[in-house]
């Protein structure tokens, strides 16, 4: 994956995080009924998905992450 590719799911990554973050801190609606969405879990996901995206630009810069193997 190039530079821009990994800007942008960082990005978008990042900014379903906010807004699942923003949407799953809100007071529960009674008379709409229960929420369908499940935004926390959706916010935990897109931060790990930003997380990986900030390592995979590391990588791109040349920062070895993970272990080496063999001699």
């Amino acid at each position: 994956m190039d530079w821009a590719a990994t800007l942008g799911v960082i990005l978008g990554a990042a900014g379903l995080c906010a807004f699942a973050g923003w949407r799953g801190a809100r007071a529960p609606d009674l008379v709409r009924g229960p929420r369908l969405v499940p935004w926390r879990l959706l916010m935990v996901l897109a931060a790990a998905v930003a997380m990986l995206g900030l390592v995979h630009a590391a990588n791109l810069m040349g920062i070895e992450t993970g272990r080496r193997e063999g001699p």
